[in-house]
């Protein structure tokens, strides 16, 4: 047997690429099961999915804590999230990068693969879902099914919630992306912190399941408020540039921002307030400051700006 664990985030496609590689590996005449673990998470935030492949029947139903592969379907997680825990010795990381492996950093030193998954699905299919390039890459790296099995399950389970049309976009994705795999060994140099956790008692909880603002725990803040330490900043795959000599402080991109993260610089103080910026007709300061702690890269602002004073770059 073995068995591989998905990191990704929603809406990225993790749980449909591991039913795609379970399906891929039941082509060849294997056993397999894959099922996701996630809860009420929303779009961008990071999700797991597992599959399990073997020759005879498969009676475990348990998460796969100790894989043979995971595979990381957004460049930044490992920098947030160790996914090399509980990775066999003999394992293998197979990572959306634009890095080499050499130059990946881990919680350990191990075999790894690299592929600009991202790059490759914004060529072929014009989105940064990378589901389809990673399973390309995997068949690559690991040889433990092949490619065209692959591109048979890739039609299957994406062809059954996409259609055909663009699950043949996606079979092609991942053939481009097995050839564009290098493999090699990463640095294992990143050193994780402890993970804080919550485990309130029944009498710690607050009756009916209210919360106040910024209920501090051991985890750090819960509850309405506490997404300030969430940075979401890491969701993204493009970022919002401002050229401020365009703005006319229509204030559209402040109104729209479903973060939260414009301001304008009228509104902030004259320190914050870069030299050399340009006025608007009442003598206040034109342009806009993105924080990009929280900013999604979700494009809203760019969409509304009548001047296009905002451009998306990746």
């Amino acid at each position: 047997m073995y068995e591989v664990r998905f990191h990704g985030r929603g809406g990225q496609g993790a749980v449909m690429a591991a039913q795609a590689l379970a399906d891929a590996a039941f082509i060849e005449g294997n056993y397999a099961v894959a099922f996701p673990f996630f809860g009420a998470e929303r779009r961008g935030a990071p999700v797991l999915a597992f599959a399990r492949v073997d020759k005879g029947k498969i009676y475990e139903k348990t998460q796969v804590y100790e894989p043979d592969y995971v595979v990381v379907l957004d460049d930044k997680l490992p920098l947030m999230v160790d996914v090399t825990k509980g990775l066999k010795d003999t394992g293998m990381a197979i990572i959306n990068t634009s890095l080499k492996p050499e130059e990946v950093e881990l919680g350990r030193a191990v075999k790894t693969a690299t592929v600009d998954a991202t790059g490759v699905a914004l060529e072929v299919l014009g989105t940064p879902i990378t589901n389809s390039a990673i399973l390309g890459a995997f068949a690559k790296a690991t040889g433990v099914v092949s490619i065209e099995s692959i591109k048979k399950g890739i039609m299957d389970i994406f062809g059954a919630r996409i259609g055909e049309r663009l699950a043949e976009k996606n079979a092609r994705a991942a053939e481009v992306a097995y050839e564009r795999t290098s493999v090699g060994i990463c640095k294992g140099t990143l050193i994780y912190p402890e993970e804080k956790k919550w485990l309130p008692t029944a009498q710690e909880f607050p009756t009916g399941g209210a919360l106040g603002l910024e209920v501090k725990t051991d985890a750090g803040l819960i509850g309405l408020g506490s997404f300030v330490e969430n940075k979401t900043g890491s969701w993204r795959t493009f970022m919002p540039v401002a050229d401020n000599s365009k703005c006319v402080n229509c204030k559209l991109c402040w109104f729209y921002c479903p973060e939260g993260a414009i301001e304008m610089l009228m509104n902030l103080p004259e320190s914050e307030i870069p030299a050399g910026t340009g006025t608007d007709p009442k003598g206040n300061p034109k342009g806009i400051k993105i924080d990009y702690d929280y900013c999604k890269g979700c494009g809203i602002c760019a969409n509304e700006c009548p001047t296009k004073a905002i451009t998306m770059e990746r």
